[in-house]
């Protein structure tokens, strides 16, 4: 099973950064599923609520995280490399704080137009934005 990582498929900063982040995962070592696509907070026992405010992570290991460790372990797979995992853990109360600042404005940042506009097969149920 691969990790996943939940994002925010209305946001379309959340999904500019998805494209940077499948740009580095070359080799796919990452599924990518945005929370409004039915079942997916469920399945990985987690709200739509949980979803809306931090991005998710479950690592193939079962290894959750959510916002910056998030991001950080996703790196981290995607490059097939630890050094993403040991910064978090060296500035995590920096990244966290920058991550909130993040995750608060996202709808503010430059994006893409957002998967569950391109993809609304993904999205049909009216979705919780954060």
């Amino acid at each position: 099973m691969l990790p996943v990582l939940v994002f925010d498929g209305n946001c379309g900063f959340c999904t500019r950064s998805l494209g940077w982040l499948r740009l580095i995962d070359g080799r796919r070592r990452i599924d990518s599923v945005p929370y409004q696509r039915p079942g997916v907070p469920e399945s990985l026992g987690l709200t739509a609520e949980q979803c809306a405010a931090a991005v998710q992570w479950r690592g193939a290991d079962g290894s959750r995280a959510e916002g910056a460790e998030a991001v950080s372990a996703a790196l981290s797979v995607a490059l097939d490399a630890d050094w993403p995992n040991r910064l978090y853990r060296r500035t995590s109360g920096v990244q966290r704080t920058l991550y909130a600042w993040v995750a608060d404005n996202r709808h503010r940042l430059p994006g893409v137009t957002p998967w569950c506009t391109r993809y609304p097969q993904d999205c049909p149920n009216k979705p919780l934005t954060g």
